[in-house]
């Protein structure tokens, strides 16, 4: 027994006070990432597109010669999978409401996250340099959807902040540093290694990078490293502020060189004893279907980041295929996969290199990239609804069935009965076989026995010569539409 007490004595006397991992959440524009920008004294917002945080990242700050680490999360409503992991490697949140709208939909989902982790938090009124703000609305807004504040049927602290002006900062981080106390936050720096991915991403010069966050033990240059079913060597280690470090302890998150493919976003990292598999994983995996066809849209997705990766794979409905994904720039490879598959090329956040944009256009594969998350998931929900339903920006006047086929003057003359509406020689026609659109095309002439006509009524009958882009079979429907103004 003596024993027992002495060794557990000596593991307590190695545990260290940790800096405390602090994730931000909340929802979309209500300024989280502004708000660590002020933290910082730097404007982070720049790096991103239509002021939408794109990844989740991971910096460290001193305040009163404390340290804290904050984790960054994305709040677009694609980001649901990364923010909950951001909420299970944290040790408590920081829930950001504006001041001027109160809770929304993506704060009460934050909430979820933030319990599901069962970690602490405290909320970050943010935007109190607006006028009129009326921080006493915006607390009852918070007790009625059950986050009860101090002063309104509760003990969550609760503190007002201007990521503007910088108003409430210091209070914010004392707050935090108070919390993290309380938590009774520790760590061993020579015990074994506990860290995360918190991010991943191809670098074209690089290769495979992570950012790895550590909780407990060190990661040092050299370190032989598993991440699930692949190993690396740990060759170089940069920290938030472009620092190369030799270590990094408890607490800290760095960015990583030496893995031998990109890991995923959400897998833990352990030392490893060198035996393990470091081979590149095959560059492609074409999936394949089993069963009838079903109306898809095929696209091949390429993303700069693994995390970015999953959470637009996670946001995808059932009827758009992926043929092939990965992170990296557009090249040759995915373009010839298209062309073979009958997919689109979807990148978001990447490049495309001249010869590849040729390539492509040669080959008349579909190729577009996208720098906002919700812009690309709408285009590609667009897309879907017009496979599911091809006339669904359309205007229809009217349909006529082919009944009859004969030739004029050595040109091919089809004989039409109107089923529905009015067929006019103005608007272009869609040629369609059983369920499908084969092709579209315009009426060249168009008469009821020798007379020229402009257009026919439901259960009239004409003849069309039509261009000769289609090839028309008794049996076929003519469809007149017009496009819908975008």
């Amino acid at each position: 027994m003596a024993i027992k007490k002495l060794a557990k004595k000596s593991v307590e006397e190695k545990l260290q006070t940790r800096p405390p991992v602090v994730v931000v959440l909340g929802h979309v524009d209500h300024g989280k990432t502004t708000l660590i920008s002020k933290i910082y004294e730097k404007d982070l917002t720049r790096k991103e597109f239509g002021g939408i945080s794109q990844h989740i990242g991971a910096y460290q700050i001193t305040h009163q010669g404390k340290k804290i680490t904050f984790i960054d999360t994305p709040g677009h409503v694609a980001f649901s999978k990364m923010r909950s992991r951001g909420a299970k490697v944290a040790d408590l949140a920081v829930l950001v409401v504006a001041a001027d709208e109160g809770v929304k939909p993506q704060t009460l989902e934050s909430l979820k996250h933030i319990q599901e982790a069962k970690i602490p938090f405290l909320v970050a009124i943010n935007k109190i340099d607006l006028p009129n703000v009326n921080l006493d609305w915006v607390k009852k807004n918070l007790a009625e959807n059950r986050v009860l504040v101090e002063g309104y049927g509760g003990d969550i602290v609760a503190v007002p902040v201007s990521a503007k002006t910088g108003e409430g900062i210091e209070e914010l981080l004392e707050m935090i540093l108070l919390l993290g106390e309380m938590a009774g936050l520790k760590a061993n720096p020579k015990g074994k290694l506990e860290a995360v991915i918190i991010e991943s991403k191809l670098d074209s010069q690089k290769g495979p990078l992570a950012t790895i966050l550590v909780r407990n033990g060190s990661l040092k240059v050299g370190d032989e490293v598993v991440v699930e079913n692949f190993g690396g060597k740990i060759k170089a280690m940069v920290s938030d502020k472009g620092e190369n470090l030799k270590i990094a302890g408890p607490g800290q998150a760095v960015e990583v060189l030496g893995f031998s493919q990109v890991p995923v976003v959400g897998a833990k990292v352990e030392i490893g004893d060198g035996s393990q598999q470091t081979l590149f994983p095959s560059k492609m995996k074409v999936k394949t279907e089993v069963g009838p066809p079903k109306k898809q849209l095929k696209i091949i997705l390429k993303a700069d980041t693994q995390g970015t990766l999953e959470a637009i794979l996670g946001s995808l409905s059932d009827e758009v295929k992926v043929v092939f994904s990965g992170v990296g720039n557009i090249n040759e490879s995915d373009i010839l996969l298209a062309k073979t598959t009958g997919a689109e090329v979807i990148g978001f956040n990447v490049k495309i290199a001249g010869t590849v944009q040729k390539l492509g256009e040669s080959e008349g594969v579909r190729l577009k990239t996208y720098k906002i998350i919700y812009e690309l998931l709408e285009e590609l929900e667009r897309r879907v609804l017009k496979i599911l339903e091809p006339t669904i920006d359309e205007e229809i006047f009217g349909q006529a069935e082919i009944v009859a086929e004969f030739m004029v003057k050595k040109q091919r003359v089809a004989g039409c009965r109107v089923k529905e509406g009015e067929i006019s020689k103005q608007h272009p026609l869609h040629l369609k076989r059983g369920e499908k659109i084969i092709g579209d095309c315009q009426i060249i002439s168009m008469k009821t026995g020798k007379q020229d006509i402009e257009k026919a009524k439901k259960g009239e009958e004409f003849g069309v010569t039509l261009s000769d882009k289609v090839d028309f079979r008794v049996g076929d429907m003519l469809i007149s539409f017009k496009k819908l103004p975008q």
